[in-house]
């Protein structure tokens, strides 16, 4: 578990870490702690069928501060608002906008165990596990499961009631579902030009590789904090007006 970060990540969690319990106290700890003991432990779990998905992924399994801050920094940011305001609506950001990364990792940790290749949804055709934008049956099942998760930790906490509770686990999937888009139509991806893979990173088999499609501010932790940051928003608006 000490692996899962990196320094940098070391001290992102940390400062993540206290502006959650600014806010929220050790119920909002409890919260962000579920979410990052969980997703570690699904990301060592068989971590050993996991090594050629990593070849397509821009970083290793160690965080570092950019992946903390994309998963934790939104969750942050709302905290120290609560804390100003105190207004319940921040308290659903909060929520929603972890139950987006639980959804998201979950389905990226479990679903990359299929057995069959995902589907890369702008073309409806199999694609290597790995590769953003692709879904799968196993991984939408983990995505249902990580949202519902970090909704009922939710209700349990802060004493939620149900359709509170249903909100922030309906956006906490859909900003899943949002980062797949992204991930889809707008995520930089690269290819090696010796080996042909598509990925993630700037450099394969000892060579730079070059960008061939999405835009290049786009890589994966600007797409988790996006996907995870437009999921709480939108639960705060349903919350504060149609709620």
């Amino acid at each position: 578990m000490l692996h899962s970060l990196s320094r940098s990540g070391g001290v992102a969690a940390i400062l993540v870490g206290i502006a959650v319990y600014v806010g929220f106290e050790a119920k909002g700890l409890l919260v962000l702690g579920a979410f990052f003991v969980s997703s570690s432990l699904w990301s060592t779990y068989k971590s050993s069928s996991k090594k050629k998905i990593e070849e397509k992924l821009e970083k290793g399994s160690a965080r570092d501060w950019r992946q903390v801050v994309a998963n934790g920094g939104a969750a942050a940011l709302f905290s120290l608002f609560y804390y100003v305001h105190n207004d319940p609506t921040w308290l659903i950001g909060f929520l929603a906008s972890i139950s987006s990364s639980n959804s998201d990792t979950w389905a990226s940790e479990i679903g990359s165990l299929s057995k069959r290749d995902p589907i890369f949804i702008r073309t409806f055709k199999p694609v290597d596990k790995g590769t953003s934008g692709a879904i799968s049956n196993l991984g939408t099942i983990a995505a249902i499961a990580g949202a519902l998760f970090i909704a009922f930790l939710g209700l349990w906490l802060f004493s939620l009631s149900i359709y509170t509770a249903l909100i922030i686990f309906s956006f906490g999937f859909f900003g899943n579902v949002i980062d797949t888009l992204i991930g889809a139509f707008y995520q930089k991806v690269y290819i090696c030009h010796t080996c042909g893979i598509q990925t993630e990173k700037k450099s394969h088999c000892g060579k730079a590789t070059e960008m061939f499609k999405g835009f290049w501010f786009v890589d994966n932790d600007m797409v988790n904090f996006l996907s995870g940051f437009l999921a709480a928003i939108i639960a705060m608006f349903w919350f504060q007006f149609l709620g």
